[in-house]
């Protein structure tokens, strides 16, 4: 199960369609395989925390329950969805000091989960 403290980095994603180049020699040239994914926005800090979740599967609730997602990092296949630099935000802390925040730009494959029902 993906960890509820997370739940909140799921809120604003966007659902995209990755069409992804096949590598099987035996498949026609030029056809991609097209699977569904996440794109998510987010603080570099948050990024660092989940690091560690990447490229496991895990079942989600809530408005997505039904699907299970996995954090694309290293996978080769997914190269082009690896995270990238999501851009910086300047802003003000309540004491009236200036600070920056770095942002992440990364993508969840997202598949359904079917449960085994007993016949």
């Amino acid at each position: 199960m993906w960890p509820d403290e997370f739940n909140f980095i799921l809120k604003d994603a966007q659902e995209v369609t990755l069409n992804v180049p096949s590598h099987d020699a035996s498949e026609a040239q030029g056809q991609a395989t097209r699977r569904q994914a996440l794109k998510v926005r987010m603080s570099q800090e948050d990024y660092e925390r989940i690091w560690p979740l990447a490229e496991a599967r895990y079942r989600v609730q809530g408005d997505l329950s039904g699907k299970a997602i996995t954090l694309i990092a290293n996978n080769p296949h997914y190269q082009k969805w690896h995270p990238v630099d999501g851009g910086t935000e300047e802003d003000m802390s309540d004491s009236g000091k200036p600070f920056q925040t770095k942002y992440v730009v990364a993508h969840f494959l997202l598949d359904d989960v079917s449960e085994k029902a007993d016949a």
